[in-house]
């Protein structure tokens, strides 16, 4: 496969023209249509973009384009009808987070992939943060020796306007939860893919501010398989939007950093110099302020795992871990019980 790979976009809301600028960036890509089942919402997001072709049903444009590649962008509890739509079509994918919002859901479309032999992606940008690959690296190392205390602090804002914006957001139908399904789920993801696996959790989740029928607050008591433990605090109901923090312990040093930076390096092997990463927005406190740079690598990666026959960064299987967590989490709070993590 030496032409460019054919990519094509479902859902022309908020976060679409994140994988379109990296989508039309990069050299061995080609955006070629764009569906919504807005008609003008997919017209507006193809004439920024130089794509002459749109659709408000994806199943007809998979059946009349030539697409090597579908991004998918659509409100979360529609991510699996659209992959095994792909799946069916012959199409890979890349899929926006979180891979779904059920158990059932995420088992289908991975099977979906795997019976069809197209590659599932999931875009958790976080990963290609500095800090969380060194921190990650420094754990994997040893140079905290047993891990104690593994916590992440995700506390961003969001209006009341922000909730009225789309039906679907802030209901369990579509977005599947609130704080933690939709904004925390990248931290979430992350303070796994550092700390390790999570084995159990106790919760309180609640509406307490905003007039939703998700959470807009949430805080985890976190058990993970190595033995260590860890806070989840997760909120959009605070004002401002604070930087998302991860403060990881070990017997044998600390690392604490946040969007914009180290806070903490110590070992008790000798000082060693903070390292120098460059700051991230985080989006605390605006949903479109997020770093667009992790999409451009994501978009690559699946470009060279379809080219290269491999998996991609993050696969179903990975991604769906933070939603496993989280549905654990909700479930916590409902029956006031500790929960073990769905394997």
């Amino acid at each position: 496969m030496t032409s460019k790979i054919k990519f094509a976009i479902v859902g022309a809301g908020v976060i679409a023209p994140f994988h379109a600028k990296a989508i039309t960036a990069n050299k061995g890509a080609e955006l070629v249509a764009i569906c919504d089942t807005g008609k003008e919402k997919a017209e507006r997001l193809a004439e920024e973009f130089s794509v002459s072709r749109t659709y408000t049903d994806y199943e007809e444009m998979f059946e009349k384009e030539e697409i090597d590649i579908v991004s998918v962008c659509v409100p979360s509890g529609l991510h699996a009808e659209v992959t095994i739509a792909a799946a069916k079509a012959g199409i890979h994918v890349l899929c926006e987070k979180p891979l779904d919002i059920t158990r059932e859901k995420m088992t289908a479309m991975i099977k979906a992939c795997r019976e069809h032999h197209v590659k599932l992606g999931c875009v958790f940008q976080r990963r290609m943060l500095d800090a969380a690959i060194i921190t990650r690296k420094a754990i994997q190392e040893g140079k905290l020796g047993k891990l104690v205390l593994g916590d992440a602090y995700l506390k961003y804002y969001r209006s009341p306007e922000y909730y009225a914006s789309a039906g679907w957001r802030g209901t369990w139908e579509l977005d599947g939860g609130g704080a933690l399904m939709n904004q925390g789920v990248h931290g979430i993801d992350l303070i796994q893919w550092m700390v390790g696996d999570v084995e159990s959790v106790f919760a309180y989740t609640a509406p307490l501010v905003r007039d939703i029928e998700v959470e807009d607050t949430a805080v985890i008591a976190v058990k993970y398989k190595n033995g260590a433990f860890g806070v989840i605090q997760g909120t959009t109901s605070v004002y401002p939007g604070q930087e998302t923090r991860f403060e990881i312990h070990g017997e044998n040093g600390s690392i604490i950093f946040s969007d914009s930076g180290f806070q903490q390096w110590k070992f008790l092997d000798g000082d060693e110099t903070i390292p120098k990463v460059e700051s991230s927005e985080g989006g605390g406190s605006d949903p479109k302020a997020i770093s667009d740079e992790g999409h451009y690598v994501f978009v690559e990666d699946i470009i060279q795992a379809v080219r290269e026959k491999r998996e991609p960064l993050v696969p179903g299987e990975e991604a769906r871990k933070a939603v496993d967590l989280i549905l654990a989490i909700y479930e916590s709070s409902k029956t006031g019980k500790e929960v073990k993590v769905n394997p």
